[in-house]
């Protein structure tokens, strides 16, 4: 029968470095841009403001409107 070491010392800790603004920045805006994109099409995707013709972009959102109290009927 084969026996296991087990290790006596916990291993060293890395430090966690804080993450600076200027990495931050790119991300957020790309994050913020694309729930503004999200919510056009949840919220906006129908009538004057349709940037796509018919009624598809809408039935595929139309549970998601809903469900954030947004009307669409």
């Amino acid at each position: 029968m084969a026996s296991t070491a087990v290790p006596t010392t916990a291993p060293a800790a890395t430090p966690i470095t804080p993450v600076s603004l200027k990495e931050l920045a790119p991300w957020a805006l790309f994050v913020g841009v694309l729930m503004l994109v999200l919510l056009y099409f949840v919220g906006a995707e129908q009538g004057a403001t349709s940037v796509f013709q018919g009624e598809n972009i809408h039935e595929w959102l139309h549970d998601g409107r809903h469900l954030l109290g947004f009307p669409c009927h």
